[in-house]
């Protein structure tokens, strides 16, 4: 019974660990930077920390960061990030589209 017991046990530990997500794994291979595309009063609200907010229809105007950077983008759904994606990748940035912010499993800011 005891070995049954430790045996579920271990199987509930191992099924609770999560797999690495890509950008996770991106994030640990590169200098990188977080972008929030979303507007300021979206940002204020809630925002993954050490993100910078840079909207997505002004990004390629703003965007000040070394082109040796990797930069993650997210907005509130993943369709301005999307946009965001392809405007400074168009500009000749290395870009990773993390979508929504509520499926980021980073720590997160929150007014």
């Amino acid at each position: 019974m005891k070995k049954l017991f430790l045996i579920l046990l271990c199987c509930f530990f191992l099924c609770g660990c999560q797999k690495e997500t890509e950008y996770e794994k991106l994030m640990k291979e590169n200098d990188y930077i977080i972008i929030d595309v979303r507007t300021k009063e979206e940002y204020d609200e809630e925002h993954i920390k050490d993100a910078i907010n840079i909207p997505y229809d002004i990004i390629e105007e703003n965007i000040n960061v070394s082109k040796d950077k990797m930069i993650f983008v997210y907005c509130y759904s993943g369709g301005r990030s999307k946009i965001a994606y392809e405007t400074l990748t168009k500009i000749g940035y290395k870009v990773y589209d993390m979508g929504g912010i509520a499926k980021i499993k980073l720590p997160k800011i929150t007014k």
